[in-house]
Protein backbone atom coordinates (compact mmCIF):
# COMPACT_ATOMS: atom_id res chain seq x y z
CA UNK A 1 0.00 0.00 0.00
CA UNK A 2 1.65 3.66 -1.07
CA UNK A 3 1.93 5.71 2.08
CA UNK A 4 -0.26 9.25 2.13
CA UNK A 5 1.82 12.07 0.34
CA UNK A 6 2.71 14.55 2.48
CA UNK A 7 0.10 17.70 3.12
CA UNK A 8 0.28 21.27 4.26
CA UNK A 9 -2.56 23.13 5.54
CA UNK A 10 -2.17 26.86 5.60
CA UNK A 11 -4.42 30.43 4.83
CA UNK A 12 -3.99 32.88 3.05
CA UNK A 13 -5.58 36.10 4.01
CA UNK A 14 -5.34 37.42 0.23
CA UNK A 15 -7.76 34.87 -1.24
CA UNK A 16 -9.84 35.00 2.01
CA UNK A 17 -13.67 36.20 0.78
CA UNK A 18 -12.33 37.03 -2.77
CA UNK A 19 -15.17 36.02 -5.87
CA UNK A 20 -13.42 33.35 -8.19
CA UNK A 21 -14.21 31.03 -11.08
CA UNK A 22 -12.82 27.23 -11.25
CA UNK A 23 -13.16 24.77 -13.96
CA UNK A 24 -11.51 21.74 -14.07
CA UNK A 25 -12.76 17.35 -14.49
CA UNK A 26 -14.54 15.20 -12.17
CA UNK A 27 -17.15 12.92 -11.54
CA UNK A 28 -20.25 13.35 -12.49
CA UNK A 29 -22.64 12.31 -9.64
CA UNK A 30 -24.30 8.93 -10.14
CA UNK A 31 -22.76 8.20 -12.90
CA UNK A 32 -19.55 6.26 -14.23
CA UNK A 33 -18.09 9.18 -16.69
CA UNK A 34 -16.62 12.09 -15.93
CA UNK A 35 -17.06 16.07 -17.53
CA UNK A 36 -15.70 19.34 -17.53
CA UNK A 37 -17.24 21.21 -14.32
CA UNK A 38 -17.61 24.78 -13.13
CA UNK A 39 -17.81 26.59 -10.24
CA UNK A 40 -18.42 29.90 -9.24
CA UNK A 41 -18.02 30.85 -5.34
CA UNK A 42 -16.39 33.02 -2.39
CA UNK A 43 -12.53 31.64 -1.57
CA UNK A 44 -12.70 31.29 2.24
CA UNK A 45 -8.69 31.62 2.02
CA UNK A 46 -7.84 27.77 3.17
CA UNK A 47 -5.96 25.65 1.48
CA UNK A 48 -3.55 22.47 1.09
CA UNK A 49 -0.78 21.49 -0.54
CA UNK A 50 -0.24 18.25 -1.70
CA UNK A 51 2.84 16.14 -3.71
CA UNK A 52 5.65 17.21 -5.15
CA UNK A 53 6.43 19.38 -6.90
CA UNK A 54 3.25 20.49 -4.55
CA UNK A 55 -0.16 21.06 -6.46
CA UNK A 56 -1.78 24.11 -4.28
CA UNK A 57 -5.61 23.51 -3.86
CA UNK A 58 -7.88 26.43 -2.50
CA UNK A 59 -11.52 26.43 -0.79
CA UNK A 60 -14.44 27.47 -2.19
CA UNK A 61 -17.69 27.91 -0.67
CA UNK A 62 -21.43 29.73 -1.22
CA UNK A 63 -21.43 28.56 -4.68
CA UNK A 64 -23.34 30.81 -7.17
CA UNK A 65 -22.58 28.11 -9.92
CA UNK A 66 -21.65 24.29 -9.63
CA UNK A 67 -22.87 21.37 -11.52
CA UNK A 68 -26.85 20.47 -11.61
CA UNK A 69 -26.21 17.51 -9.11
CA UNK A 70 -23.50 18.51 -7.34
CA UNK A 71 -24.56 17.57 -3.47
CA UNK A 72 -21.85 19.81 -1.40
CA UNK A 73 -22.05 23.24 0.05
CA UNK A 74 -17.61 23.94 -0.96
CA UNK A 75 -15.39 22.44 -3.27
CA UNK A 76 -11.44 22.37 -3.49
CA UNK A 77 -10.05 24.16 -6.58
CA UNK A 78 -6.65 23.07 -7.97
CA UNK A 79 -4.53 26.70 -7.86
CA UNK A 80 -3.86 26.31 -11.72
CA UNK A 81 -7.65 26.62 -12.60
CA UNK A 82 -8.66 29.53 -9.97
CA UNK A 83 -9.81 32.86 -11.78
CA UNK A 84 -10.70 35.54 -9.31
CA UNK A 85 -13.55 37.89 -10.84
CA UNK A 86 -13.36 40.71 -8.79
CA UNK A 87 -9.45 42.02 -9.59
Amino acid sequence: MKEQEDVRHGFDSGKAGRRAECDGGGLVMGSRYAARQEFTGTLTGDYYDQGSPPWRWYRMESLTRKPADFPFEAVWCESESLFLIDE
